[in-house]
């Protein structure tokens, strides 16, 4: 008994001296701005292949090299010559013609799936343990009533066809990474932390020194958003979202509901990352809180000029074509 206990003080006092002898994993500190809050501001990118939602062919949120490899594969065999390895050249000529769909557009983006703790991520999505989205019933309908796309009236068609929301959700929020012109840039003052996001030039304006929220009635396409510093985080609430501004990312989309409310934080890990999370809190359309995590790298920039008018000024053009073969079949025997 008495060498039983002496063993188990040794190991004891060992462990602690090995304790005392390893220094602690350093947590990083991000830089500091001019007024002393940590420093986000330049250019990131958060394209990936990662989805949001898990696809079936992982088994867990940890991606093996093999389920990796047999997602690169899958998309290269889905977009084909729509996808560029490289980055695309400014000072070189046009992209080469994509012979299935010379009309579409050529995609630029990282064909790897995103590291967060240097371990792959299967999806963003880590609450729920399967990484799916948790629809209420509610939450399936309108979902299903957004993705209904009619010719019937100007209020049927999808805002990202109107370029008043961007083709993905890039601008969120949630931010969701896209498949080209995947670039933000953080710009910080006193009092406000602004978000340039390069397709469909949105910037959100996030208000620091007031937490106060618009009145209900008010649904901006960005929603509302205010926030603060936790320490090294900058945490965003956001509220007011617009149910007529869905969520469409790779892997799946999403509705919110007017009592919809978002908080996202934003942590720099490393010189060269940042940690985004969000968490959505919507009791109407999601049977639970869930919650996403996302990294963001330095980008090479510059921030290109994104314009987009095709969608409105063919409006009229698509209504009116309705029109015709909602004639053409009344008038047929």
């Amino acid at each position: 008994m008495r060498i039983s206990v002496l063993l188990c003080a040794a190991v004891a006092t060992a462990s602690a001296l090995d304790a005392q002898a390893t220094p602690a994993a350093a947590v990083y500190s991000a830089p500091r701005t001019a007024s002393g809050d940590p420093d986000l501001q330049g250019l990131w990118t958060n394209t990936a292949l990662t989805f949001l939602q898990r696809p079936p062919i992982f088994k867990g949120l940890i991606a093996t090299d093999k389920e990796a490899a047999m997602m690169i594969a899958g998309f290269n065999s889905l977009v084909g010559d729509l996808v560029s390895t490289k980055p695309i050249d400014p000072k070189l000529g046009p992209p080469p013609v994509v012979k299935e769909a010379p009309q579409s557009d050529y995609l630029e983006m990282d064909l790897h799936l995103a590291r967060i703790g240097g371990q792959m991520r299967s999806s963003w999505i880590v609450e729920p343990a399967d990484g799916r989205i948790p629809f209420s019933d509610a939450g399936k309908k309108a979902n299903k009533a957004a993705n209904a796309e009619t010719l019937d009236d100007p209020e049927s068609r999808p805002a990202s066809e109107r370029c008043l929301t961007a083709i993905g959700s890039p601008e969120g929020p949630p931010m969701m990474n896209t498949g080209f012109n995947g670039n933000y840039q953080i710009v910080q003052s006193p009092g406000f932390v602004a978000i340039h996001i390069e397709m469909n030039h949105d910037v959100r304006i996030i208000r620091m020194a007031d937490r106060g929220h618009l009145p209900d009635a008010i649904h901006p396409w960005l929603g509302d958003s205010v926030g603060w510093w936790e320490g090294e985080t900058l945490v965003v609430e956001t509220t007011n979202l617009s149910p007529k501004a869905p969520v469409m990312s790779l892997g799946g989309g999403f509705v919110f509901s007017p009592k919809a409310r978002l908080t996202e934080r934003f942590t720099r890990t490393a010189k060269d990352q940042i940690l985004y999370e969000f968490a959505i809190d919507d009791p109407v359309n999601f049977t639970k809180v869930w919650r996403a995590e996302m990294p963001m790298r330095p980008a090479k920039g510059p921030i290109y000029e994104y314009a987009c008018h095709e969608g409105n000024y063919s409006l009229a053009n698509a209504l009116l074509g309705a029109r015709a073969e909602e004639r053409l079949k009344a008038a047929a025997p």
